[in-house]
């Protein structure tokens, strides 16, 4: 077999956060694309996006608008993001306004107007806002027309430029439409509704030359321009470290004896329990145990804001501001309405690859579901799934909490599967003893290695979680008896 000798196609920066990611690490230079979506979806946010971030007055941006908003009132908008250089504005960066010559019918000067302006410059990108536009107007000439979009095409293929066609365009029209098959790129952005919930997505239906990402990825429109989530982040099995065998301090001796010495570094850990069992303090004097050893650590809260979070921290002795501060801890608030999971997983991957963090805190699991749009939460465990693996691959140890239903005759109920999410399971639980309400913790799961299959009583205390030994058997089944006894013990109601 002879090495063939690949033409080496460059590529270029989008300037959008994440979309190189899904391109494969780039736009293919010189590659004819186009943007189609509903009206509103980022279309043209993104493509001013990419012309910023290419343009020189050496090699130009031009951007043609056709039938769409003018130049100035387009402008009066997008300087409002943070991309937008008004340095490069009239230099490295031209707007052409082409609707009096599209409005006059004359097919053939439209075109003499955008070949001019093009082997006047030698521009890098070439954006056409709206190409679409020209369709709608074509009426009684659609023929005329459709022959006037073939040539354009074609001649956009030939140019030394990345050039860009923008549309509005429906999932029916990108089935049918013949220009699909010209264009070496396919970028379709779409948003959806679900109750008050609003979702973008973006897919690279199609990219010539370069492997992408599949499938639909989330995006947000900020202050900033177009932010991309990629679907498959933190999923590169190259990164993934190997287990060092540490045993990581869960901040409770008593737990850590039980642990076998503490939790495997690189486990994701689950705490369930009812409401008031204590699942939130145990995280904390998890966390506050890395702290003090010199690890830093993440917390994502969903239930309560970091100031409460640290509030409440301090009333058991564990001082959470001074790390913050010092930038070894870092308490993220994540309460959007609409947030899906791959922006979490961004953010956090994010803050924990930027302070090195060794534990997460992912406070709670009902808290972060709560906090998904709608169309995420149906899948919530596969993605969970998949959150989980990226991050413990890195070696970052996590704990969460769940919330599960309290019942003194059966084993606590939940919505998840927890077993194939987690490697260890802690689970906190109700037990009335002798007419008292008590607290009984028990370890149902550790992947890593043998624990103790005890029972154990505890408080909690000023000081958190203290756990004590326990005089009862049977605290399971809801009729405890003490342990060398026959007989019950008291239990009321």
């Amino acid at each position: 077999m002879t090495n063939r000798i690949k033409v080496a196609i460059n590529k270029l920066p989008t300037g959008v956060p994440g979309l190189d990611q899904i391109l494969g690490g780039g736009l293919p230079e010189f590659s004819f694309n186009i943007i189609a979506g509903t009206p509103g979806c980022g279309k043209t946010t993104l493509a001013h996006q990419i012309a910023f971030a290419n343009a020189t007055v050496e090699r130009p941006a031009l951007y043609f608008t056709i039938l769409g908003e003018p130049p100035l009132k387009m402008l009066r908008y997008q300087q409002q993001y943070d991309f937008y250089d008004e340095t490069k504005m009239g230099g490295a960066i031209r707007f052409i306004n082409l609707s009096q010559v599209v409005l006059e019918g004359d097919w053939d000067a439209v075109m003499e107007s955008i070949i001019k302006e093009v082997e006047s410059t030698s521009p890098s990108v070439v954006v056409v806002d709206s190409f679409r536009s020209l369709v709608r107007k074509a009426a009684p000439g659609e023929m005329e027309l459709q022959g006037f979009v073939q040539r354009l095409a074609m001649y956009l293929t030939s140019w030394q430029a990345t050039t860009f066609l923008l549309g509005e365009y429906s999932d029916a029209e990108l089935r049918g439409d013949p220009i699909f098959t010209v264009a070496d790129g396919l970028f379709w952005l779409h948003q959806s509704m679900n109750r008050n919930s609003m979702v973008r997505k973006l897919q690279v239906m199609k990219c010539r030359g370069q492997e992408t990402l599949p499938g639909m990825h989330i995006f947000r429109i900020t202050n900033a321009g177009l932010h991309v989530f990629p679907r498959m982040l933190g999923q590169n099995p190259e990164k993934n470290q190997k287990r060092t065998g540490k045993r990581l301090s869960m901040g409770i001796p008593e737990l850590d004896e039980m642990m076998s010495g503490g939790a495997p570094e690189g486990d994701s850990i689950m705490v369930s329990g009812a409401t008031g069992t204590g699942k939130s303090i145990l995280s904390t004097q998890f966390v506050a145990e890395g702290l003090r050893q010199g690890e830093s650590a993440v917390v994502a809260v969903f239930e309560e804001r970091p100031t409460e979070y640290a509030a409440r921290a301090a009333t058991f002795g564990y001082d959470l501001i001074t790390p913050q501060e010092n930038g070894k801890l870092v308490i993220l608030y994540m309460r959007p309405l609409d947030l899906t999971v791959d922006e979490a997983l961004y953010e956090i991957m994010k803050t924990v690859e930027r302070i090195g963090a060794k534990r997460l805190v992912i406070d709670s699991l009902q808290g972060f579901e709560r906090a998904l749009a709608p169309d995420f939460r149906e899948d919530f465990e596969e993605s969970l799934y998949r959150m989980f693996i990226s991050l413990t691959g890195i070696g970052v140890t996590i704990l969460s909490t769940l919330m599960v239903e309290e019942s003194f005759t059966r084993s606590p109920a939940t919505n998840y599967s927890v077993s194939f999410l987690t490697d260890d399971i802690i689970r906190l639980r109700y037990a009335e003893i002798d007419g008292q309400l008590r607290k009984i913790l028990t370890i149902s799961k550790m992947r890593g290695g043998d624990h103790s299959k005890e029972i154990r009583q505890y408080d909690i205390t000023v000081k958190g979680i203290t756990l004590n030994s326990t005089r009862y058997n049977g605290l399971l089944t809801g009729v405890p008896v003490r342990s060398g006894s026959t007989t019950a013990g008291t239990v009321k109601g």
